[in-house]
């Protein structure tokens, strides 16, 4: 299971960076209902891939939470790298968004680790 989560956690942050490399400026629209909904949609796919992860790695209720633990570490681990050199990785967008950006990924995963959490609970 564990080496299953790495991969879904590897695939996920490949996933992730891919997306804001190629529409990067479509997230970091200016105005505020952009930015509510960058942050809704954030805690909605998160909460859909904790409240699923036991079911996408085939693992038991109990280990729910341990499988999106090990999900998320690559990403976070990974995505925070890829934050401190924000003007690196995504020269087309603004270097000052890196805050943005980081907040959106810890917003993701906690979300993400919150449902599995609930669905562990309740296993």
């Amino acid at each position: 299971m564990m080496l299953r989560s790495l991969g879904l956690g590897l695939a996920l942050t490949a996933a992730i960076f891919a997306l804001f490399l190629w529409a990067g400026p479509w997230f970091f629209l200016d105005g505020r209902r952009p930015f509510q909904l960058n942050f809704a949609a954030g805690a909605v796919l998160g909460l859909m891939l904790g409240l699923s992860v036991g079911r996408i790695l085939r693992a038991p209720g109990q280990d729910t939470a341990r499988a999106m633990g090990f999900v998320a570490v690559p990403g976070m681990l990974i995505l925070a790298a890829i934050g401190s050199h924000f003007a690196v990785f995504f020269p087309r967008l603004d270097p000052a968004l890196d805050k943005v950006f980081g907040s959106l990924m810890l917003w993701f995963y906690g979300f993400a680790l919150t449902g599995a959490l609930w669905k562990a609970r309740n296993a």
